[in-house]
């Protein structure tokens, strides 16, 4: 009982700690206190405020400095979110949650990346595109078909201009790498270059409707390929 104590304790302190260096609008590097002026202050034990201050290291918010105390960090969500995925998935579900997110991310994403786009880049994304059909066509399952995909659709996340969106969406498509899909065949390299160049064509035309139909399309075997694990047919639940 003593040790759920100590646990609840130390989140709410976590809590109050947070919500006192978001109220008092911290900087980046800003002196905070020491772990003996937290005890004393918020009337905790050493041990209450070491459990709280380590949470609060753990999120990137603190950081210990001998000598000096605590200094606030501003915490990088990307780092946080790289972090965590890798124990993010255990079941069906949270592959099927993580496709959701991605394929939500993405399609909402693609607006910003048509109005942002520059020629440099559109003339890249074509030339992506060109390269994955040749790597199709030679291979349908090589390495390099799967870099030029991750390629292709990091590039239209960094059309958008936004740091985070660029990076939350490139972690979840290098993640992706990893999940289960349908194994290629001609006819469904075919599809894929066509799905590509369509969505290359709907990009530099401006064309946001055609843009979302046609990620929508190239999501369907994504999505497929993780509905179609579960325990009935041998799949990855390794729960």
């Amino acid at each position: 009982m003593s040790s759920l104590r100590t646990v609840s304790q130390a989140n709410e302190l976590a809590d109050a700690i947070r919500q006192r260096i978001q109220a008092e609008q911290l900087a980046e590097g800003a002196l905070f206190m020491t772990e003996g002026q937290l005890a004393e202050e918020y009337g905790a034990s050493r041990t209450v405020v070491r459990e709280a201050v380590s949470r609060l290291q753990a999120l990137g918010l603190l950081e210990g400095r001998k000598r000096k105390g605590l200094i606030v960090r501003h915490p990088d969500p990307l780092r946080l979110l790289s972090n965590s995925l890798p124990s993010l998935v255990g079941s069906q579900e949270d592959w099927r949650e993580l496709a959701m997110l991605r394929y939500a991310l993405e399609v909402g994403a693609i607006d910003l990346a048509i109005r942002a786009a520059t020629d440099e880049q559109l003339a890249r994304l074509s030339q992506i595109t060109d390269d994955m059909e040749a790597a199709l066509r030679d291979d349908t399952e090589s390495e390099r078909t799967v870099a030029l995909d991750l390629e292709f659709h990091a590039l239209i996340l960094q059309m958008t201009g936004s740091r985070m969106i660029a990076g939350m969406q490139q972690l979840l498509v290098q993640f992706f790498q990893i999940a289960p899909h349908a194994e290629n065949t001609p006819a469904s390299a075919e599809r894929i270059i066509w799905e590509h160049r369509e969505l290359c064509s709907a990009i530099r035309d401006r064309d946001v409707e055609r843009a979302r139909s046609m990620i929508r399309l190239q999501f369907r075997s994504t999505l497929g390929a993780v509905e179609s694990l579960s325990p009935e047919s041998g799949g990855a639940d390794r729960n």
